[in-house]
Parts: C-alpha cells; structure tokens; sequence
C-alpha cells in the first residue's frame, strides 16, 4: 500500500478555545494507518503492505482510510524510546484485571455533558491527547469522537513533543513476531475502547520501552517478569501464568479487582505516584490493603459507605511508617505514601472534599460518577455452568445459564427456551440461534455466522454501557426483543 501525498485538511471552527491550538500531526488524522509507523524525531515512517517505509512529515493529515497493516512491519524494527501509532484492538495486556470502578468513572464523565456546562471540553479529548504524547485539548468540533482526531485538535503538535508531554504517554513492548504488549495503560485505554465514539479501531501513539521481538516466547516472558513489566495475579490475589492473560482490551476480556480501584480513589489523598513509578504500583498497594481494609464490609453501591472505604484505605496508607515494605521490596516511601493525609487539609476540602461532591452537583466526584454509570450496566444472571478454553461441536443451552468466557467455539449454538446465555470475550464460529430465552448477553465476542435472536423474555445486550463492542461477522436478526 504505497503512501499518498498529504494533504492539509482545511482549518475547523472552534467549539471551544484554549490558547495556541494545533491541528493533529501526521498518521493520526483521519484514516491513518493502523500502527502506520515509528514515530522518533519529528517524523513518522509509514508501513506500506510490502512491510517498506514511506516517510511522511509531522503536521501534514492523513489521506484517507487504508487497510490494517501488520504490526510486525513496523514494531519490529521500533527501539526503545520509538511513538508506535497503534489502534487499540492490536494491543495484548498484560495484565489479568483491572478495577472496573475506575472504568465506569471515566466512562460516566465522557458520556456526562457536565464538562461542557462547566465551560470545559469533555475529558476524553484531554485523557486521549496526553495520552498521545500532545498535554490536553485545545478545541473540540461538534460531533467531535476519538476515532476521528480531525474532529479535535490537541495544545502541542504531533514532532514538537517535550519530555515531559512523553512522559504521560502509555508504554509498549513489542513481543516475538511484532505482538505489542501493554505495559502501562490498561485503564486508560480500555476507557477509550469502551466510550461512546471509540471502540477497538481508535488510533493512539504508545512510546516503546524495550524491542524484544527477537527473542523466543520462552525467553521473552522471563524477560518480562525479570523486568517487572507482567503482572501475574488476578482479582484476588492469586498467581496465573501467562497463558491466562487476556488477549485484547476491553471490560469483556478482564476480571474487576475492586482493590484496585480502591487504590485509584486514593490517589493524592493517600499517595501521590512519583516521577519514576514502578510498574503496576496501584496493584503493590493493593495487595498490601487486602490485609489491612475488609471490603466486604462495606456497601460499595451507598455513596457514603464508598467515601468511608476509600477514607480508612487512604488514612492507613498515609499512617504507615515510610520505610515499610509494601509490596515486591518497595516500601511506602517508593511507592509514593503522602505523609500528611489528604495533603494535610480536612476532609471537607483537598481531593478528598473532591471527591465526596455527590452526582447531583455541577462537578461530582469520581466514585459519584462511577456508581451513576455502573447502575446502567445490566447486571448478567448468575452462571450455572460456564465453559472456558475450546469447544468444537454443538452447544444446546436448554435451561440455566450458560457463560462462555473467552471460550473459543466452533459449532452451531441454540439457546432453548427460559435459557439463557451470557457470552463475554468469546469466539464463536458458527450460527446462534435464541427462541424465547430469558436472557442474551453478548459483549466483547467474535461471531462468525448468522446471529438469530427471538422472542426474548427479559434482555437482549448486544451493546451499551458496560458491553465490550462485538464483531458480528454476519446476519444479524432481532425480533421481538425487549
């Protein structure tokens, strides 16, 4: 896929101004290539379908949509230090969970337009330009979504990034075969994955910390646990091996460690995370306030009995002497425990008042926002049999409720009457067919075949707050659903 000549998009009106806007740089525009290149000293090198290498300069907009290329075109021959412009869906975690309350935040203040009354532009477009190496916002369109960075533009242009606007970039480190792997930005990025306007083909740049694609599969993941850069336990605590690992971004593919949320809340109220963090720092403290807070007992559905969870969280994090070891040999110290809780100020003020401002008011507080959009989340029916790993042959669900998490399936599915299936990260090659089941649930799920859905008695879910975007890769009939 030879490379087009550029041409300069013309200028669009502002929504809303902030000083010096810049119009978004090469491979980021609309229809960029998905992981079209390197990005290392103001240009970016575009990987054409033949694996060669068309530079382009910084500033000039993308030419219009073009097929995926290969990640290994390009994130093989990256070095430490590179900007990969990737799309989401070609990103692998590593990592088991992550804390779907810290999710649901960023979810219910993207899709809130309490920004925008405020007389600020929506947070996503300031989280998706800092996380793109360009500090925040500068003007928003109307209609603006993230998978057209046309629609917005960004304070610093793409070639005129400082160290400081790279820092808050997301890493990468690019695996055996040019598979990229996540290792920092879990939550950010499943946050734009699930946002109305995202979805698993948003383009966002990741900087490389390390090019192992030369090494065998063996030898990559001890690398990787040498390094520190896998976290290989799951949402309670327990150990998992790497073949347990999701294989893509979203709320379907990861379990909910609620710890790990916990410790978000906390974040300037109980620690501040220092300029040289470790990796996977909030699950270390996490870890740590498994022993220490209990909770179990309290109602993390009640507003207030959140804010008294996350207070004793936040209060034991802060009262710890400095030089106790938290976690993997880092003590409270290195691992950024604030020495005055709450920055020294009452709980009525700092980022704890903050973040007590209950969902009514003109700016609530992250838990307020988190608990609004997590009441809009279907709740799905509990599993009585689950199936996991490979399935080849056909499935007949004829009553309870059949789970298929992350299961990869072959065969045709027919879900019986007062039955009802909940499918989550899965891939299903074949046809569904549901005729007067009590519930569907499909999230985050490759389907290859005809999707046939009848007559149901309580929820169909094929999208919405909550669900992972679907690939159906085929006809797909709804009638007579609620």
């Amino acid at each position: 896929m030879p490379a087009s000549a550029p041409t300069q998009q013309p200028p669009r009106p502002h929504r809303a101004g902030r000083p010096g806007p810049h119009r978004l740089g090469a491979g980021l525009a609309a229809g960029a290539l998905a992981l079209s290149g390197v990005l290392a000293g103001g240009g970016t090198a575009t990987a054409d379908a033949r694996g060669g290498a068309s530079a382009r300069a910084a500033g000039a907009a993308g030419t219009g949509p073009a097929a995926a290329a290969s990640p290994s075109s390009a994130a093989s021959r990256a070095k430490a230090g590179d900007l990969l412009d990737v799309t989401l869906d070609q990103l692998h975690p590593t990592q088991p969970a992550i804390g779907f309350d810290q999710i649901y935040y960023k979810l219910g203040r993207y899709t809130s337009t309490k920004d925008e009354a405020n007389g600020d532009l929506n947070k996503r477009f300031d989280d998706w330009c800092e996380t793109n190496g360009q500090e925040k916002a500068a003007t928003v369109t109307s209609g603006a979504v993230l998978t057209d960075p046309s629609s917005f533009t960004c304070s610093v242009p793409v070639g005129e990034e400082t160290d400081e606007t790279r820092a808050a970039m997301k890493t990468v480190v690019v695996g055996p075969g040019g598979v990229l792997y996540l290792t920092d930005g879990h939550h950010t990025l499943t946050s734009f994955l699930e946002t109305p306007g995202g979805g698993p083909r948003t383009h966002i740049r990741l900087r490389v910390v390390d090019n192992l694609s030369g090494l065998s599969s063996a030898a990559f993941w001890q690398t990787m646990r040498e390094k520190k850069w896998v976290w290989l336990r799951d949402e309670n605590d327990r150990p998992i091996t790497t073949d347990q690992l999701p294989q893509h971004l979203g709320l379907a593919y990861f379990h909910d460690d609620r710890y790990r949320s916990l410790v978000y809340f906390t974040r300037d109220i109980g620690y501040q995370a220092p300029s040289d963090a470790a990796e996977f720092l909030e699950f270390q403290w996490g870890t740590w306030l498994r022993e220490r807070v209990d909770l179990n007992a309290y109602d993390l559905t009640a507003p207030a009995s959140y804010l008294t969870a996350i207070r004793t969280a936040s209060e034991t994090m802060s009262a710890t002497p400095g030089d106790t070891v938290i976690a993997d040999g880092r003590t409270a110290d290195e691992l950024g425990r604030m020495k005055e809780w709450n920055n020294g100020k009452k709980a009525t003020g700092g980022e704890f008042g903050k973040l007590s401002v209950p969902i009514s008011e003109a700016k609530p507080g992250k838990p307020a926002y988190a608990l609004d959009f997590r009441s809009r989340v279907p709740a799905a029916p509990a599993c009585t049999k689950t199936l996991t790993g490979t399935h080849v042959g056909p499935l007949v669900v004829s009553s309870g409720v059949t789970c298929l998490n992350g299961t990869k399936l072959t065969g045709p599915v027919v879900v019986g009457a007062g039955a009802s299936l909940v499918a989550k990260g899965a891939g299903i090659t074949g046809p569904v067919q549901a005729v007067g089941a009590r519930t569907v649930q499909i999230c985050g799920t490759t389907l290859t075949g005809p999707l046939s859905v009848v007559g149901t008695k309580e929820r169909l879910t094929l999208s919405g707050p909550g669900c992972t975007p679907n690939s159906l890769n085929g006809p797909v009939q709804s009638v007579g659903n609620p």
